[in-house]
């Protein structure tokens, strides 16, 4: 997600536009982890429990999902390094509630991710007790999101980071303090800096790392109509990049309008064959680079909303995974990322 409040405003309000296209559900006793994504009341758009148990709810047996941080809540006043932590105090709140059972089954936001700035170096130990203290049960990880490109076209990360974060000495202190706390790293990036994040978990590699949304192959401004020659680059670094066993990857958040498809352009949405044929060999070569083991699904909720509805994503992913064995098609739609985030119970 480049920019939580950007995005906001190009996600079609008219829900009559997604509705065009409805499938049912595929498989609908596969038992799916949701592990990525976002609750926010931004003006004009809210995504609180229950937008996202509408989505869950549309026949896929989703039995829980992770949060992930998108500035949601943030506190008001305090020390501006703990003010993300009423981020976590919120979706804390969510998860209670979800947890009550009268809502459903689904356990949502039975994991949270947050963020804290990590370029603090130690200074960042305090912001992690907070968040833990917050959510002691539920609190797993920081997304310190870092995508930066040097062109105009393309929006920087929501934390507005400087060029060469991953590499810069007083992150990875921050970085290395996470593996003190049990928490893992959710890393958000544009493709060109794949190579980076490898560096890093080779460097630490006793941080669990988990790679959002492919590793955010970019296919608007600079990079339109390059796409071939970005995917071969994207390959070869994604393989380098899995051969550290610390890292996982998030199979999804590859229908942003960052990446080209131009999917919310269309006078309808697209049907898990279009999505299919469009994206398939991300998945398939990732998967094959990394192994079912350490990738998992993901919706990218409600920021892939711009582009298709959340029961033809997920019939996507499940043609896309049709030819996987059962073990393995548990491990892609739940299993990894129950081990990645330790979701005891699913």
């Amino acid at each position: 997600m480049a920019d939580a409040k950007e995005s906001l405003s190009r996600i079609k309000e008219d829900t009559g536009w997604l509705e065009q296209v409805t499938e049912a559900a595929l498989e609908p006793e596969l038992p799916i982890i949701d592990p990525h994504h976002h609750l926010w009341d931004f003006p004009g758009n809210r995504y609180f429990l229950d937008e996202l148990l509408a989505d869950t709810g549309g026949g896929h047996n989703v039995v829980a999902t992770v949060f992930v941080e998108c500035m949601a809540m943030y506190r008001a006043d305090g020390p501006e390094a703990l003010r993300p932590v009423g981020e976590t105090e919120f979706v804390n709140g969510v998860a209670a509630q979800s947890a009550s059972g009268i809502y459903g089954q689904t356990a949502a936001c039975a994991g949270i991710v947050s963020f804290a700035d990590l370029a603090l170096g130690d200074g960042v130990r305090p912001v992690l007790e907070a968040h833990i203290a917050a959510a002691p049960a539920r609190f797993r990880g920081i997304r310190h999101a870092t995508g930066w490109d040097s062109h105009d076209d393309i929006q920087n990360s929501h934390t507005h980071p400087p060029e060469g974060l991953l590499g810069d000495s007083k992150f990875r202190k921050g970085f290395a303090a996470l593996a003190d706390y049990g928490l893992s790293f959710d890393a958000w990036l544009y493709h060109h800096q794949i190579t980076e994040l490898t560096a890093l978990a080779r460097a630490v590699p006793e941080v669990p790392v988990v790679l959002d949304h492919f590793g955010g192959p970019l296919g608007i401004g600079p990079y339109a109509n390059k796409r071939a020659e970005i995917f071969a680059q994207w390959q070869k670094d994604m393989a380098a990049l899995a051969e550290c066993p610390n890292v996982y990857v998030k199979l999804g958040g590859i229908n942003m309008t960052i990446n080209g498809f131009g999917w919310h352009k269309q006078d309808a949405p697209p049907s898990s064959d279009a999505l299919v044929a469009a994206t398939r060999d991300y998945y398939l070569h990732t998967i094959d680079c990394f192994g079912p083991t350490r990738c998992m699904f993901e919706s990218n909720f409600p920021v892939d909303k711009m582009s298709c509805s959340y029961g033809v994503l997920w019939n996507a992913f499940k043609k896309i995974a049709s030819d996987f064995s059962a073990s393995e098609k548990a491990e892609l739609f739940k299993d990894s990322a129950a081990r990645f985030y330790r979701l005891e119970g699913f």
